[in-house]
């Protein structure tokens, strides 16, 4: 019922699975360490994203959309699973790179190229600039007679991230784990805002660390207060705890910046893959993994405490990162 006001078109099947990762967690120190396999959401090769799609397409489809835009530079995860979610519903796609064209299409480009997505390269720009350019886009469609959807409406997109904490605790719960800490990426805050406000909704259940990937730590505590607040009004709900009672955000693992790999996280790729057979890459899903190794190894989470990691996704963003992994 928490969701009923709102069309939401199914892109794949949940929950996802909610793994033990007893070798990875041997060699972590941590006997109860899980993992959240958001990487198995079936449609483009999988992601988060595709929660969040869930309910933006559902928007479009409300408002007889026929062309769907979305922004992202041409790594973007988010861009794969738009292109894909479109071509899955018959939707067109048009995608918006603030960036020169690549030399060759590879990684997550190639498979939105392969989607049926057409490109846009606007050249190097910041988000804003691209975040205006593709809204005049808009316009220039709708003069053109089409009527595009713009993907990006963030307290919606959350609403996705508020379903997988209700969905993560009930599986919890049904395996008997007691599960005390959550750790996720964080971005530009749509995943976790809406993760840490189910929390909240139930009640503060498990503590949730926030691992920057991208954005100093005050600017991303920011950016989940705003989301935070936002899908609270979209929902028209108070929930039982505040941002504060559930989330440390933590930037110790930023490394040089966003999408730069460091030591830690070029090592976590081959730690995981070497114990459990994952696969992570090197802009979202290494970074918090070596987060949550390290956390444990500084006490911060106790190794007599369950503890789950989410898996975000974005394994085909790897083959584009394949003069980090060469023998040496």
């Amino acid at each position: 019922m928490l969701f009923s006001r709102f069309p939401r078109v199914r892109l794949t099947e949940l929950p996802t699975p909610l793994q033990h990762l007893p070798r990875y967690g041997n060699l972590s120190g941590h006997p109860e360490l899980y993992i959240k396999r958001d990487d198995f959401l079936a449609l483009g090769m999988g992601g988060n994203k595709l929660r969040h799609l869930e309910f933006w397409l559902g928007a479009a489809y409300q408002q007889g959309a026929d062309v769907i835009v979305a922004c992202g530079r041409p790594e973007s995860n988010q861009c794969r699973l738009t292109a894909a979610a479109a071509a899955k519903l018959g939707l067109d796609c048009i995608l918006v790179h603030n960036t020169e064209p690549p030399t060759m299409l590879q990684g997550n480009i190639l498979l939105s190229h392969i989607f049926g997505a057409r490109s846009i390269y606007i050249g190097e720009t910041d988000e804003d600039d691209r975040h205006q350019q593709a809204l005049a886009l808009v316009e220039e469609l709708k003069r053109e007679g089409r009527k595009p959807y713009l993907i990006g409406d963030v307290a919606l997109g959350t609403l996705g991230y508020v379903n997988a904490a209700l969905e993560l605790h009930q599986q919890a719960l049904a395996q008997d784990i007691d599960l005390q800490h959550v750790v996720i990426v964080g971005a530009m805050g749509g995943t976790a805002s809406g993760f840490l406000f189910g929390t909240a909704l139930l009640g503060h259940p498990f503590h949730v660390h926030v691992i920057s990937v991208e954005y100093p730590q005050a600017q991303l505590w920011s950016i989940l207060e705003e989301n935070f607040a936002n899908v609270g009004r979209l929902l028209e709900q108070e929930p039982a705890a505040k941002l504060a009672d559930v989330a440390t955000v933590y930037e110790d693992y930023l490394g040089p910046g966003y999408a730069q790999p460091t030591p830690q996280s070029i090592q976590t790729v081959y730690d995981l893959a070497r114990t459990e057979g994952i696969l992570l890459e090197n802009v979202y899903t290494s970074k918090t993994v070596w987060g949550l190794r390290d956390l444990i190894a500084r006490g911060i989470i106790p190794d007599t405490e369950p503890v789950c990691v989410f898996h975000t996704g974005g394994g085909p963003a790897l083959f584009a990162q394949a003069e980090l992994f060469q023998p040496r």
